[in-house]
């Protein structure tokens, strides 16, 4: 008996090998997806930078990525815009590591694999 992996509405499957479903594997696939949408982390930071300056302490990367979503299908024309919801923790420790003055703004819990950023 074969099984196929079942694809997430959001992946970017077209963009990297099939691979083990492992923190390895959607390191590769954030590199990927971030190396041919470097516009994508622009948004990130924006709004994240948008709720530091509303006063927040700590924020929701999942909020951050919604928001992201709302913008490219509401606010935006154009073609649809998908981003694969693993990649949030990706973002999120990117961001921190960009800008330590913020580090701990958003919670992060300890990645299985070998990829910190």
């Amino acid at each position: 008996m074969t099984t196929s992996a079942q694809m997430n509405l959001f992946s970017d499957w077209d963009e990297v090998p099939e691979a083990a479903n492992d923190n390895h594997s959607w390191k590769q696939r954030f590199e990927t997806f971030h190396a041919k949408n470097p516009h994508i982390y622009e948004l990130f930071k924006r709004f994240t930078f948008e709720a530091i300056m509303a006063g927040r302490e700590r924020y929701s990367v999942i909020s951050i990525f919604e928001r992201i979503r709302w913008y490219t299908d509401v606010e935006t024309k154009g073609d649809p815009f998908k981003i694969n919801q693993n990649f949030a923790s990706y973002y999120g420790r990117q961001f921190m590591k960009d800008f330590p003055v913020y580090d701990g703004f958003f919670r992060t819990r300890k990645l299985r694999g070998t990829y910190h950023a």
